[in-house]
């Protein structure tokens, strides 16, 4: 098991030089944060992304940004989060790919906890010491010390101590 952790620390480190070889000042990452396997990033050419200090991201999770995305520190990920700024425009009668992108930043604050397979949307600020849910897509605001879960009748809601 410790092998195995080693391995993700050297993995990550060397994709870290290689995504700011690509993205410059564009990206910031804070010492201590660390990913496991499938950890992809994704910025257009205007697009930023911060993330903090001690972060963790498990399997599979992926970043796209075309605007802004800022995490804060002691952030963790649970395996297949998805976080976007930004998504397709519609409009009846043109073809997608000829619409482009609305965007909205996103913002999640420190010590916050994403569970497995949640997709957090353009337009998003989830305040310090949250816990999101599995399963959950969120978009709005959570207000600090929330609990977003779902549930039985697949309504997202916000739970506040």
């Amino acid at each position: 098991m410790v092998f195995v952790k080693i391995k993700y620390h050297i993995l990550a480190f060397f994709q870290l030089i290689w995504l700011k070889v690509i993205y410059g000042k564009n990206l910031s990452i804070g010492s201590h944060t660390t990913w496991r396997r499938n950890f992809s990033v994704i910025l257009s050419k205007k697009g930023q992304l911060s993330i903090g200090e001690n972060c963790f991201f498990n399997n599979d999770c992926s970043i796209a940004a075309d605007t802004k995305i800022t995490i804060g520190d002691g952030c963790i990920f649970g395996e297949s989060v998805k976080i976007y700024d930004s998504n397709h425009k519609f409009k009846k009668d043109i073809p997608f790919k000829e619409q482009g992108y609305s965007g909205g930043i996103v913002e999640i604050g420190r010590h916050c906890w994403i569970g497995s397979g949640v997709i957090i949307l353009k337009g998003t600020k989830i305040s310090d010491n949250c816990v999101v849910g599995a399963g959950c897509v969120v978009k709005g605001v959570i207000p600090e010390g929330s609990i977003v879960q779902r549930g039985e009748d697949n309504i997202i809601t916000a739970i506040r101590d």
